[in-house]
């Protein structure tokens, strides 16, 4: 397990913030929960407000759930371009679940995918990332009380 701490995080959200500039999203849409300080952040470096949230859930813990359940879906049908952000590219499942829903929701949508992480061993390879990583990680947002 390796820690990702602020300093390595406010360093790739700049990263991926120059990478994705030159595209000028429409919508940016965080997953929550682990895109979420991601999409804050990289919403505050490119100046938009059009920063969006949907819910999923593939994971208990460090368990990997049998499904993946989406809810709570933005209204993005004023966006012609969507990039979809979250903190690491794991199993893949998650994104190409959300990249799926979203394609049937919005036939004509271009949608790209933005991560922190990413490992070879996802099944999607998101279009901006990083860094590429084969630990467990444990980001900065990780803990509970």
């Amino acid at each position: 397990m390796r820690y990702y701490g602020f300093e390595e995080f406010f360093d790739d959200v700049k990263k991926i913030a120059y990478e994705v500039k030159p595209y000028n999203f429409d919508a940016y849409l965080s997953i929550a929960r682990g895109g979420m300080t991601f999409g804050h952040f990289l919403a505050h470096a490119l100046d938009t407000r059009e920063l969006y949230a949907l819910n999923s859930i593939h994971y208990e813990g460090s368990k990997k759930l049998d499904y993946v359940k989406i809810f709570n879906i933005p209204d993005l049908s004023h966006a012609k371009s969507v990039l979809v952000l979250d903190d690491i590219a794991d199993s893949g499942e998650t994104l190409t679940e959300i990249k799926r829903t979203l394609g049937r929701l919005y036939p004509d949508m271009d949608i790209k995918i933005a991560t922190l992480l990413y490992k070879k061993t996802s099944i999607v390879r998101p279009d901006f990332f990083a860094k590429e990583t084969t630990e467990w990680i444990e980001f900065l947002w990780d803990f509970t009380i």
